[in-house]
């Protein structure tokens, strides 16, 4: 029997149909809700065009309806690729040339947008509902009136493309991380047995679903026959308001959002939360202590991994003060080891299946069945990891990734600016943040992050603009190209 995801929601649905299975604010569905609304969608898409082995891209502000548009596209074979809600237009333009998506699925805000991106491309449009006239054909209208019996084709082979997640590279195009059927299902089931528990209904899900977190805490959650909790914001007020409503079991957030829970005072019982979990490259002993403070029932892991692996490393919960920095050892079914220049490389048959289209940069990436991750590691001698640094220049910010050169060219032109170089620093809130260094012209002042927020403007996602900026008398640059080093600069400024 093939491995396949839409297998998570057929046993859940299979199971206990009336069972809760997601909620968005005041929405809610059960899981026979979403095998209903999936089977829906599935038969709308074929009707309309869709073909198993093309793509699907969605673009849209989170909502249940994306649940149902997942488990539909990866019935029929169609690779889900979903993009983030905040692209600019040239961002989305750049990543549906790239993607050639067969359908786009667009929510009504988007609309007019993704019309002009897609125009004599060949890509069908497909909105989400909305009052009066609209661009494409609206999905939800046509699925009204579809089939809830399973689609007339064939299940997907687990070797097929399950989703394609949207990562940068180091000059700023986009690259898909494909993820195969068979790799979305183990990565489902490893992390729904490591966080298996006795009670409470789901988990509250902090991360967006462009994100392949975001899917992957949801799966585990509805793997296990509980329910995800989405939340609109990752702030305090929105996941503390799950938490008070829907009293969950477990809760995962980055650094930069557990501070704003800590931060909070919102009274909540947080008795109920068994596991309350963080992750990235380094979490501060004086974060881990807060956590427990807020969270005394719970225990809590820290955990690394990437898009392109999914939870690899964990330091678990005995060992947070006695290793502090520490992220830990590879979990169950994943090698681990630091190669001789000092990079970590990592294996499992949970690996993504490769970047799409980009057959130089997967080569790259995976050597020999090895994922090579561009973060420099340590290791001691009780086989303990430590993220040391970054091998790659890429920056990764709050679980996203950013290309320095992107945001340099978005920065050119600044009045007063000679030169400059955008670097990622150390964060104990986001792992890295983007940080912008200038050789200014003589007499001029150094601008503010305000100010270099407001010249990129829309131009770019905001995650990729920066939180620092420094003055520099000059950067480090070869002799031979006269390229920016870019680690040389990151030891200069001492951080």
């Amino acid at each position: 029997m093939p491995l396949i995801a839409t297998d998570v929601l057929a046993c859940a649905a299979g199971a206990a149909p009336a069972r809760l299975a997601v909620t968005l604010g005041d929405e809610k569905m059960t899981f026979g809700d979403v095998a209903a609304q999936a089977n829906r969608f599935a038969n709308s898409l074929l009707a309309l065009g869709g073909r198993p082995g093309e793509r699907l891209a969605w673009w849209s502000d989170i909502s249940l309806d994306g649940v149902g548009l997942y488990f539909a596209a990866n019935r029929i074979g169609l690779a889900f690729a979903p993009l983030n809600p905040d692209y600019t237009d040239a961002e989305a333009g750049a990543v549906l040339a790239y993607l050639r998506p067969q359908l786009l699925v667009v929510d009504r805000a988007r609309a007019e947008r993704a019309e002009a991106l897609v125009r004599g491309t060949g890509t069908i449009l497909l909105t989400l509902g909305g009052a009066g006239r609209q661009p494409g054909t609206d999905l939800l209208a046509h699925a009204a009136g579809a089939s809830t019996g399973a689609p007339g084709v064939a299940l997907p082979g687990e070797d097929a493309v399950s989703t394609i997640f949207l990562t940068s590279g180091s000059t700023g195009r986009p690259k898909g991380v494909m993820v195969s059927q068979r790799a979305t299902w183990l990565r489902t089931h490893a992390g729904a047995a490591a966080y298996a528990t006795t009670g409470g209904p789901g988990e509250v899900v902090m991360f967006p679903l462009f994100h392949m977190a975001g899917w992957n805490f949801a799966m585990m959650a509805w793997s296990a026959g509980h329910a995800a909790h989405l939340v609109r914001r990752a702030d305090a007020p929105q996941i503390l308001g799950a938490l008070a409503r829907w009293s969950p079991s477990v809760l995962y957030c980055i650094p930069a959002v557990w501070r704003r829970i800590l931060e909070s005072d919102m009274a909540v019982d947080t008795g109920g939360v068994q596991w309350a979990l963080t992750g990235t490259s380094q979490v501060s002993t004086e974060l881990l202590e807060g956590i427990k403070e807020r969270f005394p029932a719970a225990r809590t892991t820290v955990n690394y991994g990437s898009t392109e692996t999914a939870r690899a490393v964990a330091l678990r919960d005995p060992d947070l003060f006695s290793h502090p920095g520490s992220v830990g050892h590879p979990i169950p079914g994943v090698r681990a080891k630091v190669a001789e220049d000092g990079e970590l490389v990592l294996t499992s048959d949970r690996l993504m299946s490769g970047y799409f289209e980009l057959p130089d940069e997967t080569a790259q990436a995976l050597q020999d069945g090895w994922y090579h991750t561009g973060d420099l590691a340590e290791q001691d001698d009780e086989g303990y990891l430590y993220i040391v640094g970054r091998k790659k220049e890429v920056i990764r910010t709050g679980g996203e990734t950013v290309a320095p050169v992107e945001v340099e060219g978005a920065l050119a032109g600044y009045p007063g600016v000679r030169e400059l170089a955008v670097v990622g620093i150390p964060d104990p809130q986001w792992g890295e943040v983007v940080c912008a260094v200038l050789v200014l012209a003589e007499g001029a002042t150094v601008p503010t992050v305000e100010g270099l927020r407001a010249h990129i403007g829309d131009r770019l996602a905001p995650y990729k603009h920066p939180r620092r900026v420094v003055q520099a008398e000059a950067l480090p640059r070869t002799s031979a190209t006269g390229q920016v080093q870019r680690a040389k600069l990151v030891e200069q400024l001492g951080v």
